[in-house]
């Protein structure tokens, strides 16, 4: 197995055993486990990711396609937003949702939230500067 998978796979364990609370690197933060079914493998795959809650909609969150600041889109992104849905674990509870990606102003002060509130996420937007805008996918419940 990968660094990143055998990391993901105890972040999700940890996740699972805590009713939706880690520690580590994502201790305190907001964290989703989303399911999304790989567009070409079929496979299905667990992704654990930061989000954004909506401001008054509890049934809406936001999650960013950052890759850690890498030049490419991660694949989570990519068969998300080719399926149009998936399902996520928010604490105890797991949901369909449906999917659709921000554009423009409204991208914009999603992610210039996020990088408010966790100063990493503008540290990726740094990286990523002139090669890819990060992607921010609205999550709403079916």
């Amino acid at each position: 197995m990968s660094e990143a998978v055998d990391r993901n796979a105890n972040v999700i364990a940890e996740f699972r055993a805590n009713e939706g609370r880690v520690g580590g690197v994502f201790e305190g933060a907001p964290l989703v486990l989303v399911h999304h079914r790989g567009r070409k493998s079929g496979q299905e795959h667990v992704s654990p990711m930061m989000y954004l809650p909506h401001d008054t909609a509890p049934d809406i969150v936001y999650v960013f396609a950052t890759k850690g600041g890498a030049p490419t889109n991660p694949d989570w992104y990519r068969n998300l937003t080719a399926a149009g849905e998936g399902t996520i674990e928010r604490g105890t509870a797991t949901y369909q949702v449906t999917v659709h990606e921000l554009t423009g102003a409204e991208r914009d002060r999603i992610y210039a939230e996020q990088a408010r509130r966790y100063p990493g996420f503008a540290e990726y937007a740094r990286q990523t500067a002139g090669i890819r805008i990060i992607p921010v996918l609205e999550l709403r419940r079916a």
